[in-house]
């Protein structure tokens, strides 16, 4: 159907028009992502619709033409990769239902709503204009994971498509009003709550204002006009120039409480009444503090970043409620999530997973906002910062990266994995203490007799390593187990230098 993929064509020569290009590393653990046209171009976007459209058919095996819905998000050029990747997926034999402008929640919405099992959503999230990429997936809720983009993967680049008849296109209109009426179809707050809703100049501009005012939240907006420039910061909850424009106009405002929205919707970041910060493990515990108060002996799943106060906190203790850690990951959480049946999942970038009753599994940063707006509301007359100062202290790193290739990172992670496990069956200190507990569902979290934790895995999206580490005692016992983690990495020669460090 199309000429095999190459992984780089002179963009100036004739070949880029007639010739796929599709750079293999762009397939990543559980989406895909480009620079375009620098590394993948509408070839090559056309060749991956095909590709998808032949996974669908492995993946659903089912007599009837598989259907997919499409979407895109704000970019100058996201309608264009759309349309080629429809093109290629109609190639293939796949009946593609297009809802147009859409947050990846619209998108994950619009599969329930339209009973339709796939989706392919055109956005690359928070990140800079150049960049475009694909979230899929054919089981909702669920998005792709290794094992699909996997096989994604070698589709395209092996070039083993079937052309296939049965393939159609159809516009479906109206399904941002329709995702906006679901998610305000319930009682507005009783509290009266001031929010500043912060979009970056992205897609959930179009959509976050809206609901949140329709549910009563006295709304002011920062930054929800759509420009795919970003012309004041990128839309990401995790960066701090954002933050720190959404603390700002919190202040000035006199708000309760600051919502930031990543560039497809799908994360929610918070800032409090006092202009601080609230990174989403921390408030990810909050959530699940008033959850439980509703739920007896609720389940929470929480990534292998995230904060310990999970395990530990007292409140959740009390309610009898239990979290286990996995996968950092949205894909992975999600699937987690949904097939434990926990009532809810938290990841520390800020994907939160909701299950019924709150949520249909997968992550919403705006059922994110509306849950904590439900818990401002259940805490009657106390502030955000009030919330805020009830977690037992934990002093915690950022997320600090050093460079590792990607061709090698997975076996230095393995062979750290190795060293702890070395270290918890001798009996060997760290720190000073006695490890009580590894965690090696995603590198190893290790964890030693006062709750100190230090976390090393592989990125999934760059070439590097995370690392993490939190106290539950003092900072000096943080920086300990980072000293620890340190020393043993710096004697590795494939580890280069850190994007931060303490």
């Amino acid at each position: 159907m199309f000429p095999p993929a190459k992984d780089h064509i002179d963009i100036s020569a004739a070949e880029f028009e007639t010739t796929p290009q599709v750079k293999p590393t762009g397939f990543r653990e559980y989406d895909a992502r480009w620079l375009f046209p620098e590394e993948i171009n509408l070839m090559g976007i056309q060749a991956l619709g095909f590709g998808l459209g032949n996974v669908l058919h492995d993946l659903l095996q089912q007599d009837t033409t598989p259907a997919i819905v499409v979407g895109h998000d704000y970019r100058s050029y996201s309608q264009s990769i759309k349309l080629a990747l429809i093109n290629g997926l109609v190639s293939a034999g796949v009946e593609v239902h297009d809802i147009g402008l859409a947050l990846s929640p619209t998108a994950y919405f619009a599969q329930f709503d339209l009973n339709i099992p796939a989706v392919a959503m055109v956005t690359a999230s928070h990140n800079e204009n150049g960049w475009t990429g694909v979230k899929m997936g054919a089981a909702r809720p669920l998005t792709f994971g290794p094992d699909e983009m996997d096989a994604l993967r070698d589709m395209v680049l092996s070039n083993k498509g079937i052309a296939r008849d049965g393939g159609s296109y159809r516009f479906v209109p109206g399904m941002a009003t329709r995702y906006k009426a679901d998610l305000g179809d319930r009682a507005p707050f009783s509290r009266k709550i001031k929010a500043v809703v912060a979009c970056g100049n992205g897609t959930a501009g179009a959509f976050a204002p809206d609901v949140l005012a329709g549910l009563g939240v006295d709304v002011v907006p920062l930054h929800c006009d759509l420009d795919h420039s970003f012309p004041n910061h990128n839309p990401n909850p995790e960066d701090m120039e954002m933050l720190h424009a959404l603390r700002d106009t919190v202040l000035a405002s006199d708000a309760d409480i600051g919502f930031a929205f990543d560039g497809d919707g799908d994360r929610c970041g918070v800032v409090d009444n006092e202009g601080e910060e609230i990174f989403a493990d921390k408030m990810g515990v909050l959530v699940a503090r008033d959850l439980a108060k509703k739920h007896e002996n609720a389940v929470f799943v929480a990534d292998v970043k995230s904060t310990g106060l999970f395990a530990t906190d007292p409140e959740l203790q009390a309610a009898g409620a239990t979290t286990h850690y996995w996968k950092t990951g949205h894909s992975y959480m999600k699937r987690h999530t949904v097939e434990t049946g926990a009532l809810a999942g938290f990841e520390k970038s800020g994907h939160y997973f909701f299950n019924p009753p709150v949520g249909r599994g997968y992550d919403d940063g705006i059922v994110t906002a509306i849950a904590i707006c439900d818990m401002l509301e259940h805490a009657q007359d106390k502030s955000m910062a009030d919330l805020r100062k009830s977690l037992p202290v934990a002093y915690s790193s950022p997320t600090m990266s050093p460079y590792c290739a990607d061709t090698e990172k997975y076996g230095v992670v393995d062979r750290a994995v190795a060293h702890f496990e070395n270290m918890a069956a001798q009996g060997d200190k760290l720190i000073g203490q006695n490890i009580r507990d590894l965690v090696t569902v995603n590198g190893v979290r290790v964890t030693v007799e006062d709750g100190t934790w230090g976390l090393v895995r592989a990125s999934s999206n760059k070439p590097g390593l995370v690392v993490v580490v939190e106290s539950p005692v003092s900072d000096d016992n943080m920086r300990a187990m980072f000293a620890a983690i340190d020393a043993l990495l710096s004697g590795y020669d494939e580890v280069g230098e850190y994007d931060q460090k303490l």
